[in-house]
């Protein structure tokens, strides 16, 4: 896709793209084991290299995007058309592991899969539906996207956090919606639950504001008696299937989880149900808005969510997540531009 100029959006597009005005940054830690919450965060300075002229082009290209239903409509069939060449799946099929997948529809390529040490594991297998999500680094993936953990597999899931470095967590469903249940409860609620060889104690819960909150967390592993500090940012207000009903707060979230991340090398851990549809269209927006960060001078949004579903399949599942993911870029290049000197 080029980027190309348009008109200015009709007022819709204008009143969400333009709604973004403040962030947020680090408030008071909660103290250990505690719950806190607040209201309110000061403002924060947008960090980004991004060029003004290739800002406003690409803020205009999505805008145009927005606009045109139809231009999307078929951008969207194009995409549910699209096949990956690596498509098998027949580790994560088997027998003996077909049960640890919460959609059989939705599992990790045997090409693409985090492998468990099966000597550490507690059933001896290197298997977890987990998918390693690479973005220009193929030695290096800059993400994990994975499903949340069944009562069968929390063990597994720490064990992927130990064995792959992890210090951050996204998790971005409840533990149910509707009554149906879309994640196992994982950590402790106070004090500390064994995982196999993996203690993990709550340190803190922190309530960010009613759509978000942050819980830290020590993980020690019992074997070697290393510990680690692994922070879990949960976002509450995206159903299955759905979008959240504001892009602002997914934005704030996001720049609060890279807040965190500033500076490691090690794979975010990004999780919702399945770990496809939520999990797709978040790694897909902060894949991109990193692109722009860091200065590109073309993004191609279709192409990278491409690139995403060639590592795991039924990422981004909606044409509602698609579009969702292209009003948060707006979005968010919009408020780019806003900090940038004029």
């Amino acid at each position: 896709m080029a980027v190309k100029s348009s008109d200015r959006p009709e007022p819709v597009h204008s009143s969400r793209i333009n709604s973004i005005s403040s962030q947020f940054s680090d408030g008071p830690m909660a103290s250990p084991t505690a719950r806190s919450s607040t209201s309110s965060w000061s403002e924060e300075p947008v960090q980004s290299n991004m060029d003004i002229s290739t800002g406003h082009m690409i803020l205009s290209y999505m805008e145009d995007h927005l606009k045109n239903k139809n231009r999307l409509e078929k951008e969207w069939e194009a995409l549910c058309a699209y096949q990956a060449d690596l498509t098998a799946t027949n580790i994560a099929l088997k027998e003996e592991n077909a049960a640890k997948n919460r959609s059989l529809s939705v599992v990790a390529y045997d090409h693409n899969r985090i492998i468990l040490k099966g000597e550490s594991g507690h059933d001896h297998s290197d298997y977890i539906n987990a998918s390693p999500i690479m973005d220009h680094d193929p030695r290096n993936p800059a993400y994990i996207a994975t499903q949340g953990p069944l009562p069968s597999t929390v063990a597994d899931f720490w064990q992927m956090v130990w064995e792959n470095g992890c210090v951050v967590i996204v998790m971005l469903t409840s533990l149910a919606e509707n009554g149906v249940k879309q994640c196992y409860h994982y950590w402790p609620d106070e004090g500390s639950n064994l995982y196999n060889i993996y203690e993990v104690n709550l340190v803190s819960e922190h309530i960010w504001c009613e759509d978000f909150l942050v819980r830290s967390f020590y993980l020690k592993n019992l074997q070697t008696n290393e510990t680690r500090t692994v922070t879990q940012f949960n976002f509450l207000n995206w159903n299955d299937h759905g979008v959240p009903t504001s892009t602002r707060s997914l934005l704030d979230f996001r720049r609060k989880v890279n807040k965190c991340y500033k500076g490691r090398s090690c794979p975010v851990i990004v999780h919702c149900s399945d770990g496809a549809g939520r999990s797709g269209t978040y790694i897909l927006i902060d894949m991109v808005l990193n692109k722009m960060a860091k200065g590109a001078k073309e993004i191609d949004i279709a192409a990278t969510l491409e690139h995403l579903r060639d590592q795991r399949p039924g990422m981004v599942q909606t044409k509602e997540q698609f579009e969702f993911a292209l009003t948060a870029v707006a979005e968010e290049v919009n408020a780019i531009l806003k900090a940038l000197p004029q």
